[in-house]
């Protein structure tokens, strides 16, 4: 029986001296089964340079839990296709996780054509001088306002809550519009 860390030892007896640190050992067992798990990840992945990491990976794996390998169960090539097999695979699932997480945030937030800080910015610049310039208008023009703009009123509601002719409040609800837009175009 040749010994077992020259190249034609069988691979489960050199992958068992690797698992007692035989770097050598080990160095035969990579020669001997990196190509296979090279092919075995490129099929999976159809990407060459995931493969390479997968190999890369494995590899070391193999390196480091060489101890786990278990004869009895099977061969060393199966061994080390089985945890090529699982980790080629995970990265197929840690990839298409990745590119559905980038999907629903797209879906969340579509990229928009304007600058958000600044629609931001304005909206509130905006707002602040409608406040500003309803706060100026008589009581009479501005209550029946607010309540239709900001409370969804009908101008019957309106009339209704504040016990006065519908008319009444039309022709106040005109004039503090008018007054509104006075005051919003002097503050441009």
């Amino acid at each position: 029986m040749p010994h077992p860390s020259e190249p034609n030892a069988p691979l489960d007896t050199l992958l068992l001296r690797a698992a007692d640190g035989d770097r050598e050992a080990f160095a035969h067992v990579y020669d001997a089964l990196a190509q296979p798990v090279m092919g075995l990840a490129c099929r999976i992945l159809r990407d060459a340079s995931q493969a390479e990491e997968v190999t890369q990976d494995v590899m070391i794996e193999v390196w480091r839990t060489a101890d786990r390998f278990r004869p009895d169960l099977g061969t060393a090539k199966a061994w080390v296709l089985t945890l090529t097999h699982r980790r080629a695979v995970d990265r197929v699932r840690t990839v298409q996780a990745s590119k559905d997480r980038e999907v629903r945030a797209g879906m969340l937030s579509p990229d928009r054509d304007f600058d958000q800080v600044a629609e931001t910015v304005e909206s509130d610049d905006e707002r602040r001088r409608v406040h500003h310039c309803l706060a100026a208008l008589e009581r009479l023009q501005r209550v029946p306002l607010v309540l239709a703009y900001y409370q969804g009123m009908t101008y019957l509601e309106v009339a209704r809550s504040l016990s006065t002719p519908e008319g009444t409040v039309k022709s106040r609800m005109r004039k503090g519009l008018e007054q509104l837009r006075a005051c919003l175009e002097a503050g441009s």
